[in-house]
Parts: C-alpha cells; sequence; structure tokens
C-alpha cells in the first residue's frame, strides 16, 4: 500500500481500540447511507472503501472481527433505527422492548459482518490476500444471514444501487452477486500496488455495470394478451386507530367506497391491502358480500384478511367470488418472528411476552405451502403477503413461473421515515430479479404499479387514502436468476473460497 495512504488510514483507525471503534461505527452509518430513502451509493461505496483500507492494516484476525463488527452495529441501526416504530403502537405494552430490539437486532446481524471480517483475515495471506478474500466472506456473510434462523436480508449490501441502472444487474448475477460486486470495486483501490491503477479498474467496472443496467432498461416488455385494468385501495388506516371498534367501520366503508367510485376505464381487478378489514374474514356473514356488491359488475376483488380456523389464525391473501364467497385463499407461510409469532410463543407469554401482532404468545400458524394464485384471463400470480417480498428466493417460484407478482401489505407498523420506503425498495427488486411486473398495495402506503425492471409506473403516496388505477405492464423474458436461484452465486462463492485455502496451504 502507498505510505501516504497507509499513513492517513493509520491516523484514522490507529491508536486505542475505542477509536477504531468509532471510526467504524461512522462508516457503518456512512454506508447505510446507500439504502433507501437516502440512497447514496457513492456515499456508501466511498464508505466501503476506505473501511477496506483500514481492514487491511489490522494486525490480527480478533481485531478485524471487532472492527466488522462496530462496521455492522453501525450499518444495521443506521438502516434499521425504524424498528422501535412497531413497539410505540401500543406503548404502554410494548415501548420498554424498544430500545431492547434496536440493540439486539443491530449487534445480532452484525455478528455475521463480525464472522466476515474475522475470517477474512484470518484465511487471507498477507495484506492483499486479506481484503481479496474480504469480498468473498462478507458476501457469504449476507448470504447467511438471508436464510440462518429464518432469514433476514433487509437491507443487504447489493441495494444501495436501487436507483441506478447498476440494480438491473441483479437480474443476472442476484442481489448477492451484486453485493460481491460493490465488494470487489471497493477492494480494488487497495489490492494493485499502482497508485491509480486500482482506482481506475475500479471505475472502470462500475462503468460497465452502469452501460450493462441501461442496456436492460431499454429492453421492451413482452405485452400481455389480455390487458388487466388494476385498482388499488389504499385506506391509510393508522395501526393505533386500525383496531378501534368506532374506526374500523368507517375504515371499512372509506374502501368500499374507492372500490365503488366510477372512473372511465372500469377496472378488471380490484385490490385490498393485507388484513384489510378489522373482522374475522367469518366474523360477519354479509362482510365479503358486501365487499363484491361494491365492485363494478365483472371485477375480481382481492382482499387480505385474518382468518380464524379451528383454533388457528392465518394471515392471508382471499380472492372472492361474484357469490361473496372466498374462491381462493393463499395464507401466509413466512411469518415475522416477535411480530406475528413469538418463538416459544406458549413459555413467553407467561411473562406478558406477545407478537405485536399476533394473539397471545403462540400468534398466527404457517400457511402449508407456496403456490401461485389463478386468476384466469388474468394470469397467474405469485401472492406475497407483506414481510415475504424482502426474500429473493421466495419471489424466485419458478414452476410454473407465475405471470406477475402480487404483494399485499400493512406498512403501518413501519412509521413513515425510512421502512415503507425500504419496503418498497426491495420489492421492486424482486421485479428486476424475476423479470415480472410486481403490483404492491399497503394499506398506508406506497401502493404501486411497477414494471418488470424495477420502475415504479404509478403510485400513490404513503400516508394517503385514494385509490390507483392503472394497467398491469408486460413482462421479460426468464432471467438467469429466476432459473438459479441463489445457489449459482452460493457455489461459485465457495469455489473461490476454497481455491484461497488451497493456495495458501500450497504455499506453507
Amino acid at each position: 500500500m502507498n505510505e501516504k495512504r497507509a499513513g492517513l488510514l493509520n491516523r484514522i483507525a490507529g491508536g486505542p481500540p475505542k477509536r477504531r471503534a468509532v471510526v467504524g461505527l461512522a462508516l457503518g452509518v456512512l454506508i447505510a447511507a446507500g439504502q433507501s430513502p437516502v440512497s447514496l451509493p457513492i456515499v456508501a461505496l466511498l464508505a466501503l472503501t476506505i473501511a477496506v483500507g483500514i481492514f487491511f492494516l489490522l494486525d490480527r484476525s480478533k481485531q478485524s472481527a471487532w472492527f466488522g463488527w462496530f462496521i455492522g452495529v453501525g450499518y444495521f441501526g443506521a438502516s434499521l433505527f425504524w424498528m422501535v416504530e412497531p413497539f410505540l403502537v401500543e406503548p404502554e405494552r410494548h415501548a420498554w422492548m424498544a430500545p431492547f430490539a434496536i440493540v439486539f437486532l443491530a449487534g445480532g446481524l452484525a455478528l455475521f459482518w463480525a464472522f466476515g471480517f474475522g475470517l477474512a483475515h484470518r484465511v487471507g495471506r498477507g495484506g492483499r490476500g486479506r481484503i481479496a478474500i474480504l469480498a468473498l466472506t462478507l458476501t457469504l456473510a449476507e448470504l447467511a444471514r438471508s436464510y440462518v434462523l429464518t432469514g433476514f436480508p433487509w437491507g443487504l449490501i447489493g441495494y444501495i444501487w436501487l436507483e441506478t441502472p447498476v440494480i438491473q444487474l441483479a437480474a443476472i448475477i442476484s442481489p448477492h452477486g451484486l453485493g460481491f460486486l460493490t465488494l470487489v470495486i471497493a477492494v480494488l483501490p487497495w489490492f494493485l500496488k499502482h497508485r491509480y491503477l486500482g482506482f481506475s479498474l475500479a471505475i472502470g467496472i462500475l462503468i460497465m455495470a452502469w452501460g450493462g443496467g441501461l442496456h436492460r432498461l431499454s429492453i421492451e416488455d413482452t405485452p400481455r394478451e389480455q390487458v388487466t385494468n388494476l385498482r388499488l385501495i389504499q385506506p391509510n388506516a393508522e395501526q393505533h386507530e386500525k383496531w378501534d371498534p368506532e374506526l374500523a367501520p368507517i375504515f371499512f366503508q372509506r374502501q368500499l367506497d374507492l372500490t365503488a367510485t366510477k372512473s372511465e376505464t372500469t377496472p378488471d381487478l380490484i385490490i385490498w391491502p393485507e388484513a384489510a378489514v378489522s373482522w374475522w374474514l367469518d366474523d360477519l356473514p354479509d362482510l365479503q358480500a358486501q365487499i363484491v356488491r361494491a365492485a363494478p359488475s365483472g371485477a375480481t376483488v382481492i382482499i387480505g384478511a385474518r382468518r380464524l380456523e379451528e383454533r388457528r389464525f392465518f394471515n392471508s391473501m382471499v380472492r372472492l367470488g361474484a357469490d361473496g364467497l372466498a374462491q381462493d385463499v393463499y395464507d401466509k407461510v413466512h411469518l415475522a418472528p416477535f411480530g406475528e409469532y413469538i418463538p416459544f410463543g406458549g413459555y413467553f407469554s407467561r411473562f406478558g411476552i406477545h407478537g405485536l401482532a399476533a394473539d397471545e404468545g403462540g400468534g398466527f400458524t404457517v400457511g402449508t405451502e407456496q403456490r401461485l394464485m389463478d386468476l384466469g384471463q388474468h394470469g397467474q400470480i405469485l401472492p406475497l403477503i407483506c414481510y415475504e417480498a424482502i426474500f429473493p428466493q421466495m419471489a424466485n417460484f419458478s414452476h410454473p413461473r407465475p405471470d406477475w407478482i402480487l404483494q399485499i401489505t400493512n406498512d403501518a407498523w413501519f412509521g413513515k421515515l425510512a421502512g415503507p420506503q425500504q419496503h418498497l425498495a426491495q420489492a421492486r427488486v424482486r421485479a428486476i430479479e424475476q423479470g415480472l411486473p410486481l403490483v404492491r398495495v399497503g394499506n398506508t402506503g406506497i401502493s404501486a404499479i411497477i414494471d418488470s425492471r424495477g420502475r415504479m409506473v404509478a403510485h400513490l403516496p404513503l400516508g394517503a387514502a385514494g385509490k390507483l388505477d392503472g394497467v398491469l405492464p408486460g413482462s421479460l423474458a426468464p432471467t438467469l436468476y429466476s432459473k438459479t436461484g441463489d445457489w449459482l452465486i452460493l457455489v461459485l462463492l465457495l469455489i473461490g473460497t476454497g481455491a484461497v485455502l488451497v493456495k495458501k496451504r500450497q504455499i506453507y
């Protein structure tokens, strides 16, 4: 490494461990600035590059693991600060848990980064060997974060490129592959001996990725044979008011009125958000019939509802028939831990700890299987309920391939500062990965019609009541990611890490 650069980084991170910890936290916050709604990818990339340079200088794997952990705490703390919001909906019951939630969440997720940094230092040979393998081990850590303990792939590194053409590469190399590419760009300035060659190569790769994204954006959709006119219903029922017995009929009537509103184009498909009604699905005999009667003749209606079946609770997406009865029901298969259920809920309920959206400690029941919902001439949809849309693997349903993706959600839990925006951002990446349009219907927003390249064709803003009429966009050919899933990037990462380990063993 150039002596001037090494000296600068030593002045920043050298000295007592406390100083390095503060620098790590600050760098983590700057990396988080790449995530929605701030969306400053160059700031995030520069912060990653500085972090790699400091890692280059560290002498021990323990130092590296702690440095990675502090970066992770800053990153997850800054990007997930909104996680306190659900605990403030009923502050008298849950507010005491809010500080513990964000501290334990940020600290726990940061362990994956600590592992990535620590392992890279231990198995890498020399400074350049260590930073080269860091791109591999940190990507593996992010991949593990997506699956371990049901997974939590919120705010993956590759998402910093969402508002740029670079994000289109997720359709080819996966969001984890895009994260790996980002880390490679951050590593290159320190990997090569010549001062400017590494920076030039990093910039060159970024330019090529940008150009590849622009090319994909230029590809035209395959037009749909059947035009589907959509109507998305956004009632804007704030979470602290949603279940109020006096207000629930008002919100229900608001959705009926929005459903019945006349327009120039009659909607074919009307969609209500997650848990759109405050009653259990079959509690009121005339409930579903009222919804169908409000819809224009011939329109299909899909609603989000809670169901009670044999003393089990389900969070469901329901297609209503012309007779006002449920014709097709999808029950959510990936529940949100500590929100919709509490692990070992029966035990914790003894101490007054319950899921935020659940009934008693046990919470909701997992649906039997992920599957498509057939809408006849309007295609087969992949239903996703709220939290399910953050998982790339859940949208990667290819046998048979869906015609489009539908997400219903209740983001009223997430506040208004960053949670809903990040949730929407990840839904947009699902459309890119699959080359399929995605329709998103939220209680408080942001409801949107998203094309097969992740662009919002139309949307309703956060915190507004209203309806959104629009036409379902076309699709693209199946993407490479839709065919390989995460297996391709996992195999490549393991091969790369294995090659480094074999080479190190041969040298010694």
